[in-house]
């Protein structure tokens, strides 16, 4: 019986391991689609998105509403691709820490009531990108291997 359960747990693990490209991908193109379409709704009404910013105190709104909105449509492409992951990565960190320090913050009374906005997990999963990468199915990793550049970790 332990020999069974070892030999099946051990079959698992090999289908896991192969498939373990898949995870990142899924969350690339996924989390990469948000961003491109929130992006897109933003690019696409620049009068609402501008009014919006004026209203959370954001500074030059004029400014920061179109080039936040560029931030997300473009990041969230890249993303999908998996071109420049960690880099855009970063950026889209930063245009959630703004968001969350000028505008989410502010109702926030708790420790629960932190952990119920949207932003921190949006920026734990960029900081999850940042340090994993994109995964071996995207544009980087081709791009690594065109150029001679060593990025997977060895077993």
């Amino acid at each position: 019986m332990k020999t069974k359960l070892a030999e099946l747990c051990t079959a698992l693990l090999r289908l896991t391991q192969s498939l373990d490209w898949l995870a990142p991908l899924l969350m690339r193109l996924f989390f990469g689609y948000f961003w491109a379409e929130t992006g897109w709704a933003k690019l696409h009404n620049l009068e609402g998105a501008t009014a919006r910013f004026v209203d959370w105190g954001i500074p030059f709104p004029t400014f920061s509403a179109p080039f936040s909105a560029g931030a997300e449509f473009v990041g969230g492409v890249l993303l999908m691709l998996g071109l420049f992951t960690r880099l855009n990565s970063i950026a889209l960190f930063i245009n959630m820490l703004v968001a969350l320090m000028i505008v989410a913050i502010k109702p926030v009374a708790d420790v629960d009531s932190f952990f119920e906005l949207d932003e921190p997990l949006y920026m734990l999963i960029f900081v999850w990108f940042v340090f994993a990468g994109p995964g071996r199915v995207s544009l980087d990793t081709l791009l690594a291997k065109w150029l001679g550049i060593g990025t997977q970790k060895s077993a």
